[in-house]
């Protein structure tokens, strides 16, 4: 039986160009998820793997469908193999029932990993030189000093309670607690 994997980041991406594609691929079922892949507790992609028998073939659009990582990529092909089952990626043409595609599986895979490596490391670099410049990354504060101040003396002094303090300001709960 070939089963389909499909799986979109956050909750605006749409699925259908992956299960069109897994369709005409020949899945006779097709797992969706909504999760990011670097998760691994994803629960569709779970059940798939119970349900898994030998002689099944899991089909994904992209390999990073399944996986970001290379060691959670290897380990899940890996559970794949121990179930009888192969692993095809329509956009790579990798196919692991064949000795020709568990090396081009393994090939791509590294590749992949070191480019997420590499965009990770020119990432930090980045950080690091605007860091040297002055500037700072990050969400600016939610309340400016004057405004912490002011709320501590409405803990302290008027003795309002935090959440009341919260809704005044529009900030969390745990905003006026850092605060």
């Amino acid at each position: 039986m070939i089963l389909g994997y499909a799986r979109v980041s956050t909750e605006d991406q749409k699925l259908d160009a992956q299960t069109d594609a897994l369709t005409a691929a020949g899945a006779e079922r097709i797992f969706t998820e909504r999760s990011s892949g670097s998760v691994r507790n994803r629960p569709e992609l779970d059940r798939l793997l119970d349900q898994l028998r030998a002689g099944d073939v899991i089909v994904v659009t992209k390999y990073d469908r399944l996986a970001r990582s290379l060691r959670n990529l290897l380990e899940i092909v890996e559970a794949i193999a121990e179930r009888g089952a192969g692993f095809r990626s329509l956009a790579e043409d990798i196919d692991t029932t064949t000795p020709a595609g568990w090396l081009i599986f393994h090939v791509f895979a590294s590749i992949a990993q070191f480019e997420r490596e590499r965009i990770s490391e020119r990432t930090r670099e980045g950080l690091a030189a605007a860091k040297k410049r002055g500037r700072t990354g990050g969400r600016p504060p939610a309340l400016t000093e004057d405004q912490k101040i002011e709320v501590r003396r409405m803990r302290d002094v008027e003795r309002r309670p935090l959440p009341d303090i919260a809704a005044l300001f529009r900030v969390s709960t745990k905003t006026v607690r850092r605060a």
